[in-house]
């Protein structure tokens, strides 16, 4: 079986949040998907080892942000590599209440909905949980966020507990400069596109930046990056 042919799948890129006032997580998701228009119903599937799992399958309410192409890998390296369990995903970032109780991220995104949750399915390592959606909202006009787009683009990186992960998965080494890759979260480093939401031109190669430069998704420095083949 040829399973490149699960990455011709269209997705997009989302922050999946939940739970209660103060007491809140988020995550990045990919796999959100409407089921019905009538009534307006909305899928996600979320890894059961994820902090959010917990607040989805205990406050039985979740949100979506949708993402724009314009959204910075920081903001995704913080609702995709770090675990709420651990810090606060929410920490300078611009979010409301919303009708669920629960938080829902405004930053570089162009939509949201909130829904209720009216089903659950077992899928093993994950669990897709079927939402009634309560409401929603377009904030601006600007376009979403593909999981193309940000893996030939933006060169991000695939979270071990995305239900997309695929340990095969190679990038091509530039025909010109080294690429480099992150040991923590996988981002790899091409000098021909630079890391242009840090500052860093398209051309500099990985020795030509600065000491002070980390990966735009998780902050590792330079020593934890190595070449790529």
């Amino acid at each position: 079986m040829d399973s490149k042919a699960l990455h011709k799948l269209s997705y997009g890129i989302y922050v999946v949040t939940s739970g209660k006032g103060d007491n809140c997580n988020g995550q990045i998701a990919n796999t959100v998907f409407q089921v019905t228009s009538e009534p307006e119903q909305i899928a996600v599937s979320i890894n059961k080892n994820n902090f959010t799992h917990e607040f989805i399958k205990k406050t039985g309410v979740f949100a979506v942000s949708v993402l724009s192409k314009n959204a910075p890998l920081k903001l995704i390296g913080s609702f995709g590599f770090r675990c709420g369990r651990d810090a606060n995903k929410f920490e300078g970032i611009n979010f409301k209440i919303g009708k669920t109780g629960t938080r829902i991220v405004l930053d570089n995104a162009v939509a949201y909905l909130e829904a209720e949750v009216i089903g659950e399915v077992d899928a093993g390592t994950h669990t897709i949980f079927i939402g009634k959606v309560i409401n929603a909202e377009v904030l601006n006009d600007e376009e979403p966020m593909t999981y193309s787009f940000y893996h030939e683009i933006k060169r991000g990186a695939t979270p071990k507990s995305a239900p997309t992960y695929s340990k095969t998965e190679k990038i091509e080494e530039g025909k010109r400069l080294i690429k480099y890759k992150c040991t923590i979260c996988g981002y790899v480093y091409d000098p021909e596109r630079g890391d242009p939401d840090s500052g860093i031109k398209p051309g500099t190669s990985f020795e030509g930046l600065p000491d002070s430069w980390i990966c735009p998704i998780c902050g590792a420095t330079k020593e934890q990056f190595e070449k790529t083949e």
